[in-house]
């Protein structure tokens, strides 16, 4: 359902239920959540969220277990707390995170992607919130990343309509970041920069107060002294 490979410092999570479309039921948010915490104090430098089935980032939510959620309350709130578990432990690894979305993303997928700093959108990447359609809500955290990402009309008409859009159109209003089919790229790049830099950068596209600390603490860190050495020997930097 997730598996977890390693490639030097990036480590990706691959979505990987080839029968349901990738989507995750209580148990897979469940694992997802593990992994989070797992990588939350690993030497990991990036993590990349993919999916090991063509043509399908993931349906969301599987919607095999809701005649379930019908039936048992209790049943009900243990999916959204196991929804939100996965969905805010992505969200709160301290290494960049990049959603490689190419094919469908939809439901509970989008505010999966939405919890990652990046969302790569391959060529048949399409998107879709679909909840008025089946007659349920979205969690009230996942909206407000929804309406942080593409604004308040936007995540209405998604939301209220369900209507599905495709790579171009997610990336003009801002549920992707980047057109292209090689997040694991973008994803090296990253890794081959000051991997403490870039946490703290982190932190502070996320607002998370010390910034201040942060900044003047970095002129003093192994990493600076690299960098100026590889910058005036004119080589790739080591770290």
């Amino acid at each position: 359902m997730i598996d977890c490979t390693r490639d030097g410092a990036v480590v990706t999570l691959w979505l990987a239920r080839r029968r349901a479309r990738n989507a995750l039921p209580i148990a897979g948010w469940q694992a997802l959540a593990k992994w989070t915490a797992d990588l939350a104090v690993s030497d990991a430098r990036v993590v990349l969220i993919a999916s090991r089935e063509p043509g399908i980032f993931s349906a969301g939510a599987d919607i095999a277990e809701f005649a379930d959620l019908q039936r048992d309350p209790v049943r009900r709130a243990i999916f959204r707390e196991s929804l939100s578990a996965a969905i805010e432990g992505v969200a709160r690894l301290p290494m960049p995170v990049i959603a490689a979305v190419d094919g469908g993303c939809f439901g509970a997928a989008v505010a999966l992607a939405l919890a990652c700093d990046l969302i790569v959108a391959g060529d048949g990447a399409r998107y879709a919130v679909p909840p008025a359609r089946l007659g349920i809500l979205y969690p009230p955290a996942d909206i407000a990343r929804l309406v942080a990402a593409v604004g308040r009309g936007r995540a209405a008409r998604l939301l209220f309509t369900g209507d599905t859009i495709d790579a171009d159109e997610a990336y003009a209003i801002g549920l992707a970041h980047h057109r292209c089919d090689d997040a694991l790229a973008i994803a090296n790049r990253i890794a081959a920069n000051a991997p403490d830099v870039v946490r703290a950068l982190k932190l502070a596209i996320d607002a998370v107060p010390g910034g201040e600390e942060r900044f003047d603490a970095a002129f003093g860190g192994p990493e600076l002294i690299e960098g100026l050495a590889a910058f005036h020997d004119r080589r790739p930097p080591e770290f």
